[in-house]
């Protein structure tokens, strides 16, 4: 459910979520503890909406959608995207491609990978068939958990260094949106077993990564930096954006988040 407050910048928050993913699946939060956060200290903030696994451009257009129905409704003229993950493309698509600079005051990128990453561009090199016949089963599965338009097969290698390569050639930041960027980082391969593997292979093509992001694939804008632990794991992919509701040594993930959307304040 969207919440609104009196508090906080004067233009509300859109939250966009990553791949694999909803705002909430079956009752489950993606965004844990950081829509409580923003209620109790005043911040307006609305959810984006988009498919677990839509194309960028299909997310781009329910992201439009989206922001129109709230001038429309809620008399807003702008908003602030705070995005993670794969979601930090799709806005930036729906502000280059889809006409909507002028609806969006910034975008904050959380582990955006920019630049792709090099080992999804193996993904390239799997028969056609093949990958379309696991996509198939990935598609219905989320459908059933609430995507209307899921392509996994499209999805899943726009996220390649590749692909993404090819993106930020065609879709060139706006001079009206002011872009920043966080990058997440594990310090070692038990960090989350949940990207064991992947840490460990990305950290081979990539080098430092938070188990999907390289972070240096995650700079876009005015970079602010990485966000870790000052203890012996690090931060996850999903631990950045609270999907774990933990308590971290050294970084509050709420407090975070609730800083960079009162700090949005000063960009209006």
């Amino acid at each position: 459910m969207d919440k609104t407050a009196s508090k906080g910048p004067k233009h509300p928050i859109l939250l966009v979520h990553g791949a694999g993913f909803r705002d909430t699946i079956f009752g489950f939060s993606y965004w844990g503890r950081l829509p409580k956060y923003f209620t109790q200290n005043g911040i307006a903030f609305f959810y984006g909406g988009t498919d677990a696994w839509g194309s960028i451009e299909s997310n781009a257009a329910v992201l439009k959608e989206r922001i129109l129905g709230l001038q429309k409704e809620k008399n807003i003229e702008k908003v602030h995207i705070i995005a993670h993950s794969r979601g930090g493309l799709e806005s930036r698509y729906l502000i280059s491609a889809l006409g909507m600079s002028g609806a969006v005051a910034s975008l904050t990128t959380i582990s955006t990978p920019h630049r792709g990453a090099k080992i999804m561009n193996l993904a390239h090199k799997i028969p056609d068939p093949l990958y379309r016949f696991v996509s198939f089963f990935v598609d219905i599965w989320n459908r059933i958990g609430g995507d209307k338009n899921p392509c996994f097969f499209t999805s899943s290698r726009q996220l390649s260094a590749v692909s993404c390569g090819a993106f930020n050639l065609k879709h060139p930041d706006a001079e009206t949106v002011y872009y920043q960027s966080y990058a997440a980082r594990l310090k070692y391969f038990f960090g989350d077993p949940l990207f064991l593997l992947l840490f460990i292979l990305l950290r081979l093509t990539d080098g430092s990564n938070d188990g999907l992001c390289p972070v240096e694939s995650a700079k876009w804008g005015n970079y602010q930096g990485v966000i870790t632990t000052q203890g012996l794991f690090g931060i996850s992919h999903a631990g950045v954006v609270d999907f774990y509701r933990i308590q971290y040594k050294g970084t509050n993930i709420p407090e975070l988040f609730l800083n960079i959307a009162q700090g949005l304040s000063l960009r209006e």
